[in-house]
């Protein structure tokens, strides 16, 4: 009974601070390491002891050196992979981009219950499995599929085009899909700027284009900038589209290590592509955010 009394008496002590604002600087610190331990003990054996344990591999196996790494800067397959994978996510992030803005903007404008149904077509890739969507634009592409069946029958080709298996199916699949993370953060960002700017704007004889340049665009660049860097990392480790879309002249790095992972075996070679494939990645984040960071509320997003 007096482990029960105590217990009480404690909960009782915390539980007022939960309600208050700044409450959380008031927690015992040995309350805060308890409640925030299930967090770090996930984020760890998911996530950071797997990619230690890759990282200590791409050194000591087959044995101890930069064996791997050599293998990799020695080969001009291995870096023509690794630039072949930046340069499609960096498409796709601009593909995503010049569609999704739009969209974004329709859906911010628009009516609540239209922006209701705009908002499910968005969602909806994110609803499908990634493997169902790769086999439908299989579908789409094939050379007895929707877009060949219709441009012969037009008569604009007098042959089926070979569209699926090459690196512009992989860029448009990839896009498809990742769509959704371009179009989320921007339509947040639009959804944020006080209607009566753009109001005030106009009353002073602004056209639309002035408004949206000089107000709109600059206003939804946190969002822009958010929805770049997601889709560009996520791209940047895509497997299952462009295994299944492109052919062996698309091949990317989230391949190659799967490759090397499940045909080959050679995990020390796999832990070097993917410790390269992470450095680059976070480099280029770098990269991205000390250009864009002179707006202020991009340096607060990225």
């Amino acid at each position: 009974m007096t482990a029960f009394k105590s217990l009480y008496r404690s909960m009782r002590r915390v539980l007022p601070s939960i309600t208050r604002a700044g409450s959380w600087r008031q927690y015992p610190i040995g309350l805060s390491l308890i409640l925030i331990a299930p967090l770090f003990l996930l984020l760890g054996f998911g996530f950071v002891y797997p990619v230690a344990q890759l990282l200590g591999q791409s050194f000591f196996a087959p044995e101890f050196g930069l064996g791997n790494y050599r293998r990799l800067l020695e080969t001009p397959l291995y870096l023509k992979v690794l630039v072949r994978t930046v340069t499609i996510a960096a498409i796709v992030m601009i593909a995503a981009l010049i569609l999704g803005y739009p969209v974004a903007l329709a859906m911010a404008r628009i009516r609540r219950k239209l922006s209701g149904l705009v908002m499910a077509c968005v969602l909806l890739p994110l609803w499908t499995s990634a493997l169902v969507r790769s086999y439908a634009w299989i579908v789409i592409l094939q050379r007895r599929g929707l877009v060949n069946d219709l441009l012969l029958g037009l008569g604009a080709v007098g042959e089926p085009l070979k569209l699926i298996y090459t690196q512009s199916a992989v860029i448009v699949a990839m896009t498809h899909v990742l769509l959704p993370f371009m179009i989320l953060p921007i339509f947040g960002a639009i959804r944020m700027i006080p209607p009566e700017l753009e109001q005030a704007a106009r009353n002073l004889g602004a056209g639309q284009l002035s408004v949206f340049i000089k107000i709109l665009l600059p206003l939804s660049l946190p969002g822009i900038s958010a929805g770049c860097l997601m889709t560009f990392i996520l791209a940047l480790g895509f497997y299952v589209t462009p295994a299944l879309v492109g052919g062996p002249g698309s091949l990317l790095m989230a391949t190659l290590i799967g490759q090397q992972t499940t045909e080959t075996l050679d995990w020390g070679f796999a832990g070097a592509l993917s410790t390269v494939l992470l450095c680059v990645t976070l480099l280029i984040v770098v990269c991205f955010r000390n250009v864009l960071s002179n707006n202020r509320g991009i340096s607060n997003v990225a």
